[in-house]
């Protein structure tokens, strides 16, 4: 706003202020000690220009846009631990509590998965948790251990929130309330979660049932009355219950949220682990509907993972002189694997994806070394490939 408010701009209108008939010339009295309070007031006017622009959320530093962003009840999301899978042998040996290393890396073993694989939590929060796999050592003598290997992650850890994706928050908080258990209350809450990438509310999902079809008809009522009293007190607790409420009309479609996530490490498919870890935070099984987690009274809410679809690619290349398949695949390869993670990441802004030929054409053709491109194929189709409202796409392969 005032970088033209430069320190000669202002010298020459404090000058033009003296009378002509004094002397305003360089190295004169007045100019030297106007000169010296033009560069103050430069130095005031840069630091006027730099509160001007961190007062507004979209020109705003980070430490300032946060503090815009406690006046909205909104802070950073911090840093996540990564939750993985570790496997060790002897099955029978309990690792639970025990630490180990991989590198500049401790993890703790938490809890049991299954006998031999264990929940390892990486100390050290922050996507560094989900880079390594392999062999990791004792960080004391355990009698028996014959192995302990990291193999996977289950719930990715995250770093603290950037700058950019706050600055989002900030500004759809002026757009939707989150409150009650309404749209944008379900976002910020699922997106709040560790290991999550990315979230799609879908209200009333199991719509397609119609309440009259619940109505149990005369000769349900038959088939009830003859059954109940031969059925085992469980089952026949159970069916009394539907029974009842189906008779009473208390059977609807309303209050079902469905919850379909994608894991904060790749945006891919998110592992059960995950999907049971954001079920507990929401809405806990044994406790449906009770409003015992953060979904409202009234909401059963339900988690699944995007559905990943593999996206095969055959196309016809031609290579430079002294290129071929063996020096480029390894290239088409990633720039395939980054267009899709691209599509991946706007997946939950999107009611379907559309995997494009030309997008893929253009990234292929930038891998040194390919001078042309033609009869691409998606899937052994030749147009682009439209996905459903639940799928993602992933790299399947690619092949001339």
């Amino acid at each position: 706003m005032y970088e033209n408010t430069t320190y000669d701009v202002i010298l020459r209108r404090m000058l033009a202020r003296v009378p002509d008939d004094l002397d305003k010339r360089e190295s004169s009295l007045i100019w030297d000690t106007h000169s010296a309070t033009a560069i103050e007031l430069q130095v005031l006017y840069i630091e006027l220009d730099t509160m001007i622009k961190n007062m507004y959320g979209d020109t705003a530093a980070r430490e300032f846009l946060i503090l815009l962003c406690s006046e909205r009840g909104i802070t950073p999301d911090p840093a996540t631990h990564a939750i993985l899978k570790g496997t060790f042998t002897p099955a029978d040996i309990d690792v639970t509590g025990k630490r180990f290393n991989i590198g500049d890396l401790n993890y703790v073993v938490t809890e049991m998965i299954v006998p031999g694989e264990y929940q390892v939590k990486c100390e050290t929060a922050g996507s560094i948790g989900n880079r390594y796999m392999g062999n990791m050592t004792p960080m004391e003598y355990l009698y028996g251990l014959r192995t302990a290997v990291l193999s996977g992650v289950l719930i990715p850890g995250k770093d603290e929130e950037d700058t950019e994706a706050l600055r989002r928050r900030y500004f759809d908080s002026f757009k939707q309330k989150a409150s009650g258990g309404n749209r944008a209350d379900y976002l910020a809450a699922v997106r709040s979660i560790e290991g999550v990438g990315d979230v799609k509310v879908t209200r009333v999902w199991n719509a397609g049932i119609r309440p009259q079809d619940l109505l149990p008809g005369s000769a349900v009522a038959d088939w009830y009355a003859s059954v109940k009293g031969e059925l085992s007190e469980p089952v026949a607790a159970w069916l009394s219950a539907v029974y009842a409420a189906a008779s009473e009309k208390k059977l609807t479609t309303g209050g079902t949220v469905l919850l379909t996530v994608v894991n904060a490490l790749d945006f891919g498919e998110a592992d059960d682990i995950l999907l049971d870890h954001i079920q507990n935070i929401m809405d806990p099984d044994v406790n449906a509907g009770e409003g015992y987690g953060l979904a409202p009274i009234g909401h059963m809410v339900k988690v699944e993972s995007a559905v990943p679809v593999e996206i095969f690619i055959t196309a016809h290349i031609t290579f430079d002189e002294g290129y071929g398949w063996a020096e480029c695949s390894a290239a088409i390869r990633e720039s395939l694997e980054r267009y899709l993670l691209g599509l991946r990441r706007e997946w939950a802004e999107h009611s379907r994806i559309i995997v494009r030929v030309s997008q893929i054409e253009a990234g292929i053709l930038e891998v040194p070394g390919v001078i042309d491109i033609e009869e691409t194929k998606l899937n052994g189709g030749t147009g682009n490939l439209t996905l459903g409202p639940f799928e993602i796409p992933v790299t399947g392969g690619v092949s001339e």
